[in-house]
Order: structure tokens, then sequence, then C-alpha cells
């Protein structure tokens, strides 16, 4: 069956991605508005019937004096990556990619490989069995996934050497996630670490207060933000892009963002965001103060969110990227150590691919990326 595709509008958009239990936050149509230094589009597959069946957000990014763009699809398209004709889905998506003057098109297939359950983390961990990740024996493999990997491979499609593995990739490929469905509060608190449960009866007894946010405290969420990119040694982003975050996503739905904020004696200690679509929970971006570590607000503000998370509904609590060294003296282990003890699990994508159009422009553009 031939699928074709076109332009939709934002309402079809919308309708579609509500119709799902779940879409990443960067394939809903207000992302676009959040990502506003790009063009964008949203285009839609549709059957011989003509009911909708796909969507994508795709981001425009223009190279400096051409009009050539590069065309990415941040986790996404939201189609049906299972379907052993994946050709039906690209070939319409790649022709009209073309015409709109791509040279090249990047995209993030939200298909899961792998599942690592903390358990066997932590084993191979204390027994230093494993370097990576991916040399611990895998909890649960998705045979599929490797065959839509194969199907992308044929058609043209590429990764980097690495196959995107880590950091490599524009969104994490390697995430650690807290199963909610099936599973009642007292589960998920039991399930743990003890040094967990204890930070938080600490962070219970010492005082500390957790509430939801609005708009005009970004500000105070901004100043910690900033604080923690000095400590951790990254480029924070402006006050104006969280505002414009919060403005976007809350006009398409006031509960698509969330603001929390830990407080002790009258003292925000710790504010995190958190994205929710559907069954899908993301906490988002995190900040903390240098100083009373010890009253643990980081771990009250985590459990809060998944309990908020919980009575929405959600059947997954996702904590986002993580390194895929498990390497003691990696800078990024101390990330996946702190993820483990929810007792969750990691998760492997199948990682973002790129499509040439245009050989020459992609190489170029691929060697420009090497060289910053």
């Amino acid at each position: 069956m031939t699928l074709s595709l076109r332009t939709i509008s934002r309402e079809e958009h919308l309708a579609f991605i509500q119709s799902l239990p779940s879409a990443s936050h960067m394939q809903v149509p207000s992302w676009a508005d959040v990502k506003s230094e790009w063009r964008s589009e949203r285009l839609g597959w549709f059957d011989t019937t003509g009911q909708l069946v796909g969507t994508a957000l795709v981001l425009y990014r223009q190279l400096p004096k051409l009009k050539r763009y590069l065309a990415y699809m941040p986790e996404g398209p939201v189609i049906n990556w299972f379907d052993p004709d994946l050709d039906r889905w690209m070939k319409p998506m790649l022709a009209h990619l073309k015409s709109a003057g791509a040279f090249s098109v990047k995209m993030g297939p939200p298909v899961v490989i792998r599942r690592w359950e903390a358990a066997a983390i932590k084993e191979a961990i204390a027994g230093k069995q494993a370097k990576r990740l991916r040399d611990v024996q895998a909890t649960f493999i998705e045979p599929r996934a490797f065959e839509v990997s194969d199907r992308l491979r044929r058609m043209g499609w590429q990764q980097g050497e690495d196959g995107g593995a880590g950091f490599g990739d524009v969104q994490p490929r390697y995430v650690f996630q807290v199963p909610l469905a099936g599973r009642s509060l007292e589960d998920v608190h039991r399930g743990f670490n003890q040094l967990w449960r204890r930070n938080i009866k600490k962070a219970e007894k010492a005082g500390v207060q957790v509430y939801q946010g609005g708009y005009d405290e970004l500000k105070i969420f901004h100043e910690l933000y900033v604080v923690t990119a000095q400590r951790d040694g990254f480029r924070p982003r402006p006050l104006s892009y969280f505002q414009q975050m919060w403005k976007a996503l809350s006009a398409e739905d006031p509960n698509r963002m969330r603001l929390y904020l830990a407080v002790h004696e009258g003292e925000v200690l710790a504010a995190t965001t958190m994205l929710v679509v559907g069954e899908h929970v993301w906490y988002s971006y995190g900040a903390s103060a240098n100083h009373k570590r010890e009253v643990r607000p980081s771990n009250a503000i985590q459990w809060r969110m998944l309990c908020d998370a919980y009575h929405l509904g959600a059947s997954v609590y996702d904590l986002r990227g993580i390194g895929d060294s498990l390497d003691e003296n990696d800078h990024l282990f101390g990330l996946i150590q702190f993820k483990l003890g929810t007792g969750g699990y990691a998760a492997e994508y199948i990682g973002e691919w790129d499509y040439p159009l245009n050989k020459l422009l992609h190489k170029a553009l691929d060697m420009y990326m090497s060289r910053r």
C-alpha cells in the first residue's frame, strides 16, 4: 500500500500526537516555536483512504550564504518504524525534503534496541566486568530494531563511526528510565537503592519542601542553572530560551512543561523542569546550589516529580541522557550512578541517521562539525 506525504496544519499534527500513547516532546508542533531560529515544517503521511498515519516535525538549518538546508527531525519522525516496507515512508519524505532545498537529512528514530536493568549494570560496575554499557549482557533485546537499522543502511542512510554511541549524536543515544505502568508508588519507592531512600528521608526530616513554580520563577531556576553550569563545565542556555520554551509549550498544552523548586529554610536549593507528552514524562533540565547539599534537595525534587508523573498516568519517567562508560574515572560516570539509584533501566536507541542528498555539501558539513 503506497503512502502519500504533504505539509499538514498545526491542528492536524497536534490531533495525531494526542491520539498516541506518547511521542517525543521534540515532535510536538510547539517544539518548532521553541526552536524558532530554525525554519520548520509539519509533514504528514496519508494512506489510500486519506487517513493521517504518521507525522514529522522538520527543522531546517540554512547553510551560510546558500539556500540549502540541513533537515533535522529530532527523535522522529513519528511513524510505524516496524513496517517491513520502510521505503514507502522514507521515499516520499526524502523527495519532499530535497524539493524543499535540503542537502542532508538527519533523523532520530524513536526505536529502543536494548535495555539493561539497574541490577545488571550495578553488578557489572561492582565486578569491573565491563568498560561500556554495550559490553554488559542486555536484559531485553528488540530484534525488530536490528531489522530497522539494516533496512536504513540498505536505503543509503548512514551513521558515524561510533554508531552514535554515548553523546556522539545530537540527542543522547542512551537514556535512563523508570517504568511506572502496572506498579504502585510503593513499588517504585522500594525499587530505589538504599542510598536514594535514605536521602529522600533525610530531605524530609530536614524540612525540604518541593513546590511547583510558574513562569516568574524561571529566573530563580536559571540562577541555579548557571551555578550548575559553572560547576559541571558546560555552557548554559540563556534565560530567554527557557522563557520561550515555557510560553511555546504552555500555549499548546498548559501541562506540557512544569517547573519544580526545592526549598530549605526559605532558600531555593534545587530546581528542575519536566515535560509531558501523553504517557511519557521527561526530567528535562536540572539545577542545584553548591551549598547545603547534605539536605538532599535533588533527591527530594526527583521523588516529587516521579510521584506527580505517576498521578498524571505516565507509563514511564524518563531521566534522559547518560553516557555509556562504566569507568568510575569517566566524567559522565556520576550521571549514570545517580540515575541508577532509581532502580529503573538504561535504554539504548538505534541512534541518529544521516542521508546525504548532496554528497559534496554533506561531506563539507561533516568536516566542519568534526572540527568544532
